[in-house]
């Protein structure tokens, strides 16, 4: 090798070992890096595979400095760094983490071999790991009641020397990615369980009187559920006996005593501070009466306390209940007699709200300056996680036992798995909830400080960020995914903590809860189901098999049987259930829909016990219960944009009429849902439902007259020629249809220039029995018949004039009934300014100047008395026909219309289409007193209600109250009324419209 060769090679390390290389491959202090590298040795400081592992530490600064002063008081551990990758990687890994393990190997230098060798990536088992800490204290494993050698200091220490060796072979492993974290979680678990056993024998070396008892010890919350943080307070229980020994039985008041001191010394064997430290406080609060109660019960103690005096928390806490030390025959038979109680909590008054009340209080007492940075109890903390995974689990994993587990996470994805947690909602809690803990371990393992307050300094921020794997820009990438997972958590723990269907399902017995098929078909009839076998089968159906979709079935059903109780037909609300289940079940977000969203479940069986209108509107268009979540989703759409709607619906299929009318249905069948359940809710009332019904036909007949002028043209094979309106009348035109309505209308159009009259006239024809056809032809979507009878001349007139037809036949042969019919008259569709000639061609007959003759007001008494007298029904009784009874909607629509053609003409404020605002018009101008308008529209409106209460219970359309009993009742309890008051109903309606006719026949017929 020549001269510069070697001097070549003599700087490599000088050059990879500068402080402003150190400095640009992550280490803060360059200077002080390079200083402490050279003191290492000129071998280390070349060393290329250690400086790479330094860097690729979270901290390789702190890891520097550890290693320093272990290399000062062990040289050796360079060489074995050298030869040993996974030694390199988890010695480094550790140091780079945790100055306080660092610390530990400086002062115990052959910890560092833990890391060598075959154990070093095992996994010890929680049998080993007892054996170690009891000989640390010199205890035999094997004996019975294993005794330490002594109670001093000295043994002390040796336990907290063992349990730190054994620590930081599990940081090695958990910081290089050798254990996910349930295995971390777990063997700290059995860690802190090996501990207590030692310091238990310990005590009873310290106490040897005490040898008449039987001591466990029952690990609590985070230790009982094996899912201990690296530093954390044990939670623990303790339950004893009197030992029995030849034939008799110590004093049990006596044996608590000696228990109790027994127990103490345990505790302070594991807290004590010793020149090795203190393990971690072991805190016994989580027991009955807390501090205040006695430190150590019997276990019959245990069981007369929790079955009588336990609050709800408590419950809650013994969810994580394990045998972890001492009498493990007596610490089974605890947890076991606990079990029988912690599964029935739920089913106690207010359990829920209790649960929810103390998370609250937990938040509560959060710091305020620390809340933001809490990842354990600040929002969106493990705490969120925790208590809404409890609480699932204490609610449903009453009558569902696969849910019964300790752990947070297993757990979750058992929820998951029974359909308790969405898909989608468990993967995001558990990714979160792996993250936050992952961050509590760093925090903890930097000083082994129970800490769970991210901190703000750049530094240590850097530091979590690289030891998470993030080694662009640590702390902004740290920050950014932490914030993302606790906005993420909070967002579900609201979601699940505060679902409602956890209170109902609560409160259910637990028979029902786990509808039970023994009282079912009882519970059934009594909760009011007229066929509870026809509905054990509807359960059954649907609830059958191991599938998802049953799970969550099984959990919806048992609350939803008692929301079906509560509406006016149970049975059916049922089999509407089933029949849109069978229909959605596999859609991914129906049932999803349903648990999460319990406005839904309860709206949706609310409104399938009520109508079977709505359920037969749903079940041709059952992806419609997805409107059930928002109430503001059932306000009734904007007329411009149903229209536009429906346009573009029709657009889509140029010269397919019927195929663009059957979209234009569907559009309509959507909204007719929307109104009605708006209407079952009461968000809208008599008027709006009116104006809405109103609305959607126009904008179907616009549709349809699109379509229909589309297809005349096509076969014609020209332009239509002639100007074509519709002209809405009746309830149509008045905007109050009701869900049975017809659309009442009449036909004109005007030929354009150039086109003769009779080829004008033949399109109109063609054109007018395409738009009657095509909303009316079968399909699954209510029909629109489209009826022009209110033309003149009724069905023997032409169906369609031209606007001089009208204007002749108006001028000659207008009859007082056909002025009264045009005071409803509108344009609903088609060309605009022909309708507003109309309209105006209209208006003299029907508002016409000092109003109509005395003798046209007689005629239209003498024709409303005929109607009165010849069109009711055979049979019917005139005090509850809602049509053309006494005191029902005719009396009321003519006395407006009476005052309309007396007034109109010299009152302008009268010129409206709609009854109640001509009433409130004439009250205005003096025509008619507040009180009796007042008389008038309440009789109008409960009229128009219990019409449309007709269509949406029964289905179809009808006039009179029902005379049968059963039907009655249905139809008053979806107008509100209670079960048991359908005669109130009906005395209701006979008393407001025995007052307005009294007023009908004041004002109407002059008496």
């Amino acid at each position: 090798m020549t001269g510069d060769e070697e001097g070549a090679v003599d700087t490599v390390p000088r050059i990879q070992t500068t402080a402003g290389r150190l400095a640009r491959l992550g280490f803060v202090d360059g200077a002080r890096a390079e200083r402490l590298l050279g003191e290492l040795g000129p071998e280390a400081a070349g060393d290329l595979g250690l400086l790479d592992a330094l860097v690729a530490t979270a901290d390789p600064d702190l890891a520097l400095t550890s290693l320093n002063r272990l290399a000062e008081r062990d040289p050796g551990v360079l060489g074995a760094l050298r030869q040993d990758a996974g030694l390199r990687a988890g010695l480094l890994g550790v140091f780079g983490v945790s100055a306080a393990l660092g610390e530990h190997v400086v002062r115990h230098p052959e910890h560092w071999r833990l890391l060598t060798g075959g154990d070093a990536a095992a996994r010890p088992s929680a049998e080993r790991l007892r054996a170690e800490l009891l000989r640390a204290v010199g205890a035999e494993p094997d004996d019975p009641e294993p005794r330490a050698a002594g109670a001093d200091t000295a043994v002390l220490s040796a336990l907290r020397v063992a349990y730190r060796g054994r620590l930081l072979h599990l940081a090695a492993r958990d910081l290089t990615g050798g254990a996910a974290l349930a295995e971390v979680t777990a063997e700290l678990s059995d860690l802190a369980g090996a501990a207590l056993e030692a310091g238990l024998a310990v005590a009873r070396a310290a106490h040897p009187e005490c040898d008449p008892v039987r001591l466990a010890v029952i690990g609590m919350g985070k230790c009982g559920a094996r899912e201990l943080n690296y530093i954390s307070d044990v939670d623990v229980v303790f339950v004893a006996e009197p030992r029995e020994r030849d034939g008799a039985t110590a004093d049990e008041n006596e044996a608590v005593r000696l228990a109790t001191r027994l127990a103490q010394a345990m505790m302070r064997a594991c807290s004590a501070t010793t020149p090795e430290g203190a393990l971690w406080e072991v805190d016994a609060a989580l027991r009955p009466e807390g501090k205040a109660g006695p430190l150590v019960r019997t276990l019959a103690s245990h069981r007369a306390y929790y079955r009588r005096w336990a609050k709800t928390w408590e419950f809650q806490a013994l969810l994580k209940a394990r045998p972890v030390a001492g009498d493990a025959e007596l610490g089974g038979r605890y947890v076991d007699a606990m079990n029988e109680m912690v599964w029935q909590a739920s089913a106690r008054e207010g359990f829920v709200e209790d649960v929810q009340a103390m998370r609250r209080r937990v938040e509560a007492h959060v710091r305020v300056e620390e809340a933001e940075r809490q990842i354990k109890l600040g929002p969106g903390g493990l705490r969120d996680i925790e208590f809404a995974v409890q609480l699932l689990q204490l609610v449903h994993g009453r009558s569902d036992p696969l849910l019964r587990r300790r752990a947070t996470l297993p757990a979750l994805a058992a929820l998951s798995r029974g359909g308790y947690v969405g898909r989608d909602d468990a993967k995001a809690l558990a990714e979160a909830y792996t993250f936050l803990r992952r961050v509590e371990h760093l925090l903890q393992l930097h000083r082994l400080r129970r800490t769970h307050v991210v901190p703000d300094s750049e530094g240590d921020l850097r530091r979590l960020g690289r030891a998470l794997g993030m080694t662009v820009d640590p702390v902004g990438a740290f920050t950014t995914r932490w914030r993302q997972h606790a906005n993420q958590a909070r967002r579900l723990h609201e979601k699940l903590f505060y679902r409602p269907l956890l209170v109902a399902v609560a409160r259910l017995p637990e028979t029902e809860a786990r509808l039970s098929a023994a009282a079912a078909q009882a519970r059934l009839e009594a909760l009011g189901y007229t066929d509870p076998a026809g509905a054990l089968r509807h359960i059954g159906a649907l609830t059958s098999g191991v599938s998802r979709r049953a799970a969550i079935q099984r959990t919806l059903l048992p609350v939803m049987l008692g929301w079906f109780a509560d509406t006016p037909d149970p049975d059916a609300g049922l089999l509407g259930f089933r029949q849109v289940s069978d229909r959605l079940g596999t859609t991914p977000w129906y049932l999803r829909l349903l648990r999460d969203e319990t406005v839904v479940a309860e709206r949706l069986a609310r409104i399938l016990g009520t109508s079977r209108y709505v359920t037969g509107l749903l079940l041709h268009a059952p992806e419609a219960v997805a409107m059930l979540g928002s109430d503001t989703g059932l306000d009734p759409r904007p007329a411009q944009a149903l229209l536009a709607e429906a346009r573009a619906a029709v657009g889509r299929y140029p010269g397919e009429a019927e195929t663009a009318v059957a979209a234009v249905r569907a559009l309509r069948r959507r909204e007719l849902f929307r109104t009605a359940v708006a209407d079952l809710e009461g968000r809208i009332g008599v008027e709006q439902v009116g104006q809405a019904l109103s609305a959607l036909n126009d904008v179907t007949v616009q549709a349809a007259l699109d379509a229909a002028i589309g297809k005349v043209e096509a076969e014609r094979r020209a332009p239509l020629g002639t100007r074509f309106a519709v002209i809405a009348m009746g309830r149509l035109g008045g905007c109050e249809c009701s869900y049975g309505s017809d659309a009442d209308v009449m036909f004109v159009h005007d030929p354009l220039p150039g086109t003769a009259e009779k080829d004008a006239t033949d399109a109109a024809y063609a054109v007018a029995n395409e738009l009657r056809r095509l909303p009316a032809l079968p399909a699954p979507d209510p029909p629109l018949l489209v009826d022009p009878d209110l033309r003149p001349e009724g069905k023997a007139g032409p169906l369609v004039r031209t606007l001089a037809s009208y204007a002749a036949y108006y001028g000659r042969w207008a009859s007082p009934w056909e002025a009264q019919a045009l005071l409803r008259a509108r344009r609903c569709a088609g060309d605009a300014a022909l309708g507003e000639e109309f309209l105006a061609l209209a208006d003299p007959l029907r508002y016409p100047a000092g109003g109509v003759p005395d003798a046209a007001v007689l005629e239209i008494r003498r024709l409303k008395a005929r109607m009165e007298a010849e069109r009711l029904p055979r049979g019917a009784d005139p005090a509850l026909h809602t049509k053309l009874g006494r005191g029902g909607l005719s009396d009321v629509e003519w006395t407006a219309q009476l005052l309309q053609l007396r007034h109109a003409g010299d009152l302008p404020s009268l010129r409206t289409t709609r009854t109640l605002a001509a009433l409130r018009a004439a009250v205005a101008e003096g025509l008619l007193t507040a009180e009796d308008e007042a008389e008038l529209a309440e009789a109008w409106c409960f009229a128009s209600r219990i019409r449309d209460a007709i269509v949406l219970v029964r289905g179809r359309a009808a006039d009179s109250i029902p005379a049968d009993v059963r039907e009655r009742v249905l139809l008053s309890r979806a107008l509100g009324y209670p079960p048991e008051a359908s005669e109130d109903f009906v005395d209701d309606y006979r008393r407001v419209t025995r007052r307005a006719r009294r007023v009908v026949e004041r004002v109407f017929y002059g008496s």
